[in-house]
């Protein structure tokens, strides 16, 4: 089994779910003792948000490359960046390292092909969903149509995972919105939605759409287990 190097701390609500998916999927496939090899380079987030909320994405962008150095020297064989939002710097801390960055968008991508989706509905922080990092990866590389809520949608939506999730905080009010929003981008054309968010998966759930969801922070935790094992 290879080594893991895990990105992580953005928020720790989200990379915790990481931690336990990877190891739940190493047992499963391994064996009730076996657990997977990994480090965790784990930001405080706090300093996260207040460079992004400041706009300075090249000072995020030399915090993530030296955490992905740290964990390649330390014996990281495969990287993950446990948040979407952060994979706007992925192609820069792929240069960084030597080994492999498993993007996150290109494992969602993989799965919405594999179940005949052709347009999906993106749910996330208003950086992922306003930036075009993530959308035009998604459409560029990978040939899929997607849709972002309205200007009001995202900025709920952006408010809930910033002041509640990341806090571990979880209201049915935020769930009902989050299903609102939902059922809006269906309404767009969606035919599935992408929880383009690693803390969306701890409030909305398979019965709060009427449409698939893709939970990136499970299929990214699985994708890893898949390539380490092999």
């Amino acid at each position: 089994m290879k080594m893991i190097g895990m990105i992580g701390g953005m928020s720790w609500e989200s990379s915790a779910e990481y931690y336990r998916l990877i190891n739940r999927d190493v047992r499963g496939r391994l064996g009730p003792t076996a657990s997977a090899r990994c480090l965790l380079w784990s930001f405080d987030f706090s300093e996260i948000e207040r460079l992004q909320n400041a706009g300075d994405w090249n000072a995020l962008t030399a915090m993530m490359i030296d955490a992905a150095r740290r964990l390649e020297a330390g014996g990281a064989e495969l990287l993950i960046i446990c948040t979407n939002t952060m994979h706007l710097m992925a192609d820069a801390v792929q240069a960084a390292v030597s080994v492999p960055l498993l993007h996150i968008a290109d494992v969602a991508a993989d799965r919405l092909h594999a179940a005949g989706i052709e347009k999906a509905g993106l749910l996330g922080t208003a950086f992922t969903m306003e930036k075009d990092f993530y959308r035009d990866r998604l459409a560029a590389r990978h040939g899929l149509s997607v849709v972002v809520p309205g200007a009001e949608d995202r900025a709920v939506a952006h408010r809930i995972i910033y002041d509640e999730l990341v806090a571990g905080v979880v209201t049915e009010a935020s769930r009902d919105a989050y299903r609102a929003i939902i059922a809006r981008l269906v309404d767009a054309g969606a035919e599935a939605i992408i929880l383009g968010c690693t803390e969306i998966m701890l409030l909305v759930q398979p019965e709060d759409s009427p449409v698939p969801l893709f939970d990136t922070t499970t299929l990214h935790a699985t994708a890893a287990v898949e390539m380490v094992i092999g």
